[in-house]
């Protein structure tokens, strides 16, 4: 009896030490790994430093590191971009749309309204570093190539007989360079040679201990002109020998090798040649351990300032490869959920970081040399992919990550004044669907997706959405302001009033990238298709509440509040979705991809179940119709977009459901997601950078809300994440939250004040006898009748919920 006491008293301590591990996190949702090398640029792991994009092979015999460099850029200004259509042929081609003439209006509007592109370019890949190793006879053995997000370094190891090889690769963003690490566990074990396999034209030639190689882009596919560019790279060794003679550089019998790349081009940069050397130079002149740890603190300031856990899965210690296998073989894995959000993250600081020239393009900073041979070039899409790329930022504690977009915004609007004079004979600026660096803010050459002059006004939304998050008047009044108020001033000018009704619309423009039927024939261009209408409700009424902020322009203001006041409302079309154009249209394509007219519900919130709940239905009803139409051209990017408008419709199964299925259509087994085959003109599946942003970004909506003026906890929490935490997450209002939560209920919550503020938080229905304190201190908080609670922090105070 005593025995099977003792043997009952431990197995119950066996399984409360299981249930105490499995509720445990494990870092497994901070790293990618494989037992095998990467044999194509999918199952390669990207490294970045906002500048420099790499992706590592990880070969044993033979290791590829494809480069790329955000300026490479082919293509050249184009003073020819667009037709000067001007405001009196606008008004008549108007005229025509009014009368319900759509027919003449689609036609006259495509000869005066299409752009006119000549030398639009494309970002371009560089090519390969080609390393090829010599070694003794042997088995291999113990292999694993594993990217630690925490410190953002990829690592390699292996056994050949009994020496142990070790490859450590990084981009560091304080010194500017991609720096490689080779040692081995036995002295003067090092055999290889390092060379290029360049996809550009260039000039090879050796120096000491290194190459360097230079050209200009040349891609015709996309039109003339390119950038200059300049490559170096030199290495350090200890022990051995170096040579380099006819494009290559030998190293023999060394201990250990320290590699430094850089490429830079002259785009925005006359001193690109004299950079490139020194930032090589300067790497090799370094101790490796300090680069290494100053890469370390740099980056990990921006990454370890959140932290996602949903849950333990079986396949935790299972490789990468294996446990997305799995999932796309129709298992669920919340492990692989948490991980694909820190994922995203870490991509976005890998491709763009303040100091970085340009903002992340349909690749990040990455390419597969798959894109820039589409029709759709690997540039800036300006009706949604572009936005997506920055949807986790704020959100995800990564609002320094915004500045290249930010810098690129004031670009387009100085080359968009153009743009508006030429094409509207309006004041201001605006931009349309495709945008390059070259200054091409032109509507499309094919007007039934390239005429959007909204889109402006979508990428600008980015300022105010930012200053929502922080607070930071600085950057809403120096920064922001002008920006907007430009594309403003545009849009006072471009609307007209309809005399059908009085309303003051846009057009005529396209609701991305989607038609309609109009007695019989299929069009696209019609006067303020509803996408329209929800951004120039998000315009106008962002700058009439920066003016009150910062006491400025009232005459300005007040004509704004004029300009909102004859707006047409959101409407419901006889299908009993959201009506995608101001006439109730049939749908041309009722599987099309884009649900524009759906940005008031994301991220926009003008439709929500809280305000709007007879369109928040019309708005599910929309999604279901698209899900369920034959042949649904479900991407990357669209099924990301699902999670969040499941999300914003608190609808926690739907949204994870589509969490599952971008992760096991949309995405590959190095988790970067993918543009499909068949759609969209893809001769392949192609990566987009859009669905792993977009996809983080949902995966944070459905844990924080606070687009409906209060902070909701765990709005949209299915229950495969019943159990979990994160910390780190931001609100707009400047709030910071750290969560943790058990079958389903938050147990303990904090409230970081980032800016001072008074902040409203919905306390979760079932949490009983909540228990608040402020600074440490017990603080008494009594939620209303509807379970809110309202306190007042100053920057850095914070509140605590137990």
């Amino acid at each position: 009896m005593k025995k099977i006491k003792g043997l009952a008293l431990t197995l119950l301590l066996l399984i409360f030490m299981n249930v105490q591990v499995s509720a445990s996190p494990n870092n497994n949702r901070h790293r990618l790994w494989y037992k095998q090398p990467a044999k194509v640029w999918m199952e390669s792991s990207p490294l970045g430093n906002g500048r420099i994009g790499a992706m590592v092979y990880g070969g044993v015999e033979t290791e590829t590191v494809a480069l790329n460099e955000v300026t490479m850029w082919s293509g050249e200004r184009d003073k020819f971009q667009e037709r000067l259509c001007g405001k009196d042929i606008l008004n008549d081609i108007r005229q025509l749309f009014f009368a319900g003439d759509y027919s003449k209006g689609n036609r006259i509007a495509s000869e005066y309204l299409s752009g006119t592109p000549h030398s639009f370019g494309s970002h371009v890949p560089l090519g390969d570093m080609k390393i090829n190793f010599k070694y003794p006879q042997g088995n291999i053995s113990d292999y694993k190539r594993e990217l630690n997000l925490e410190n953002a370094i990829n690592t390699i190891t292996f056994k050949v007989r009994n020496v142990k090889y070790t490859r450590e690769y990084f981009c560091s963003n304080p010194d500017e360079a991609l720096i490689i690490k080779l040692s081995a566990s036995k002295a003067k074990a090092l055999n290889l040679n390092l060379s290029f396999d360049l996809l550009r034209e260039s000039e090879m030639r050796t120096t000491n201990n290194g190459l360097e190689f230079s050209g200009q882009v040349s891609f015709p596919k996309q039109g003339p002109g390119g950038v200059n560019f300049l490559g170096k790279v030199g290495v350090t060794i200890k022990d051995g020998k170096v040579t380099t003679k006819d494009g290559k550089i030998e190293i023999t019998d060394a201990t250990s090798i320290v590699i430094a790349f850089d490429v830079r081009t002259d785009y925005s940069n006359p001193k690109y040649k004299e950079d490139c050397v020194k930032t090589v130079d300067n790497v090799l002149a370094q101790n490796y351990d300090k680069v290494k740890q100053n890469h370390i603190g740099d980056y990990s300031n921006l990454y370890k300032r959140v932290d996602l856990f949903l849950g333990n899965s079986e396949t935790d210690n299972l490789p990468t490869d294996i446990r997305w296998k799995k999932v796309k073989d129709g298992a669920n894995d919340v492990g692989l959920d948490a991980l694909f959000f820190n994922y995203a993250r870490y991509l976005l600081i890998a491709a763009s970081r303040e100091n970085s020239p340009l903002p992340a393009n349909l690749q990040g900073i990455w390419n597969d040399n798959l894109a820039c041979n589409m029709g759709w070039t690997n540039d800036y899409h300006l009706d949604i992919n572009t936005q997506q790329n920055y949807w986790l930022s704020n959100i995800g504690n990564l609002a320094e990550c915004n500045k290249p977009l930010f810098n690129y915004i004031k670009d387009l609007s100085i080359e968009g004044q153009r743009t508006a004079k030429n094409v509207y004979g309006a004041r201001g600026w605006t931009a349309h669907t495709v945008a390059n660096v070259w200054g091409y803010t032109s509507p499309g050459a094919g007007p039934n997706w390239g005429l959007f002059p909204m889109a402006s006004a979508w990428i600008a939304s980015h300022l105010w959405t930012h200053y929502n998050y922080t607070l930071d008047k600085d950057f809403l009044k120096d920064k922001a302001y002008p920006i907007l108020k430009s594309n403003a001033e545009f849009l006072l000018d471009y609307m007209v009033v309809n005399p059908n009704n009085g309303y003051l619309m846009t057009g005529p423009s396209t609701s991305p990238e989607n038609s309609f039927i109009y007695k019989g024939e299929e069009l696209s261009l019609s006067m303020m298709p509803t996408a329209d209408r929800v951004l120039a409700f998000e315009a106008l009424t962002s700058c009439i509440e920066i003016s009150d902020i910062l006491g400025v322009d009232k005459e300005f203001r007040d004509s704004l509040k004029n300009a909102l006041a004859k707006l047409p409302p959101l409407k419901i079309g006889k299908n009993g979705g959201v009506q995608e154009w101001f006439e109730d249209f049939d749908e041309a394509q009722p599987n099309h991809r884009h649900t524009s007219h759906l940005l008031a519900l994301y991220p926009f919130s003008q439709i929500s179940p809280v305000k709007t709940p007879v369109l928040a239905e019309a708005a599910r009803k929309t999604m279901e119709l698209r899900l369920a139409a034959e042949g649904w051209e479900d991407v990357e990017w669209s099924r990301a977009n699902m999670i969040s408008n499941y999300a914003r419709l608190l609808d926690a199964e739907k949204a994870y459901e589509s969490v599952v299925l971008l992760e096991r259509n949309f995405s590959r087994e190095n988790l970067l997601t993918i543009s499909p085959e068949g759609i969209a003109g893809a001769p392949y599946d192609i990566f987009i950078f859009d669905g792993n942003e977009a996809g983080g970004a949902g995966i944070a909506e459905m844990l924080l809300q606070s687009h409906e003026g209060y902070i909701q906890f765990l709005p949209a929490l299915p229950k495969e994440w019943n159990t979990g935490s994160f910390k780190g997450l931001h609100t707009q209002g400047g709030a910071e939250i750290d969560l943790k939560w058990a079958n389903g209920e938050v147990t303990e919550a904090k409230l970081k004040a980032i800016s001072a503020n008074t902040f409203k938080l919905k306390v979760p229905q079932r949490t009983k006898k909540a228990q608040f304190s402020k600074n440490g201190k017990a603080f008494n908080l009594t939620p209303d009748a509807n379970g809110f609670v309202e306190v007042t922090l100053s920057a850095n105070d914070f509140i605590e919920l137990k």
